[in-house]
């Protein structure tokens, strides 16, 4: 299977352009700083290399037995609470200074586990999931966009709660903080689209969903945004696509000058958290934002998580949401997490 990297001013928009107008299935997958953008054929993908499953389109055999495949062991090594406070702080002084309204700030989390990336995938019930090589894996629960006919929609999430918590659900839906934090983000989108598209209203705003992880059930808060393109959209699937990245959910508002404030407070390479992946069937798109990203790296695996801060964040709620948000996707499992 040939991992051409394709150039990100030309060659992976015009590959994605001329396979969009020709109806060819494809897959991709773009990184969060969008230099090292790739995508395949469908027919040359080998799944031992690469293996995916986006909402049921997949290379992969489907085990209907992996929910309930066995035990596993799980351990996290957050940063501390020092370390994390000093890049929230670099971040709300920004935001008090009027350089943002929303800011996504994400660490990296040393994790410990008996289990490799092929068995995580296998076993996650994640909506979206790819692993890449024996170099990463996603289990996002988060859309980017669909596009079917000339329809496209998005689904930002922002806000997480955990739903064992006394009345989770109206304490997350009355909170003033998250309500801004959401507002922000599906303004932003919505005006991410408006770039796109003939026309942009919200359908759904605020509802609930429930996430299951190995070791609790989270609520989080997503809306609902759709749009119509325009009859040749195919032709320019990929100036489409890149137009729209990165996305608004993981970054904040305004978007450029947010940019710069996440590099200065996060200080790490992101690398493919936070970009997105999805497919082409050779009539229908979707993708995902790669949120719930596990990575290997020499001195073990990270798992990269973060959370939307705005000006009236706490330090303490934001550092146990980045936690939180540590976890496997498994169900029904018995486990040793920490």
């Amino acid at each position: 299977m040939p991992f051409t990297l394709l150039d990100t001013d030309t060659n992976f928009k015009n590959q994605l352009n001329d396979w969009g107008r020709q109806g060819i299935p494809f897959i991709f997958i773009v990184d969060y700083a969008k230099t090292k953008p790739q995508a395949w054929k469908i027919s040359d993908i080998d799944p031992g290399q690469i293996a995916y499953n986006f909402n049921g389109f997949t290379n992969q055999i489907t085990n209907k037995e992996r929910h309930i495949s066995g035990d596993f062991s799980f351990t996290k090594e957050p940063i501390s609470f020092e370390k994390y406070r000093k890049r929230f702080q670099i971040v709300l002084n920004h935001l008090k200074a009027g350089n943002s309204f929303l800011v996504n700030l994400s660490v990296p989390t040393p994790i410990h586990t008996n289990l490799g990336l092929d068995e995580i995938f296998q076993r996650a019930s994640a909506p979206y999931r790819l692993r890449f090589r024996d170099e990463w894996v996603c289990f996002s629960p988060e859309i980017f966009i669909t596009i079917s006919g000339k329809d496209i929609a998005s689904f930002p999430m922002k806000g997480t709660i955990d739903a064992s918590l006394t009345d989770a659900a109206r304490t997350i839906l009355n909170d003033p903080k998250e309500a801004a934090e959401h507002a922000t983000i599906v303004d932003l989108i919505r005006n991410d689209l408006s770039m796109v598209c003939e026309q942009v209203w919200v359908e759904r705003y605020r509802y609930l969903e429930r996430i299951h992880t190995h070791q609790k059930t989270l609520l989080q808060v997503s809306s609902k945004i759709r749009g119509t393109l325009s009859a040749s959209y195919l032709d320019r699937l990929g100036d489409l696509l890149w137009e729209l990245l990165p996305a608004g959910s993981i970054t904040g508002a305004p978007k450029p000058r947010t940019l710069d404030i996440i590099a200065e407070a996060e200080a790490y390479d992101r690398g493919y958290y936070t970009g997105i992946m999805g497919y082409f069937d050779g009539q229908r798109m979707e993708s995902a934002v790669m949120i719930r990203f596990i990575e290997k790296q020499d001195s073990g695996m990270i798992f990269k998580s973060g959370g939307g801060i705005t000006a009236r964040s706490t330090a303490e709620n934001e550092y146990q949401e980045i936690i939180d948000k540590v976890y496997l996707p498994f169900q029904n499992h018995e486990s040793n997490p920490s």
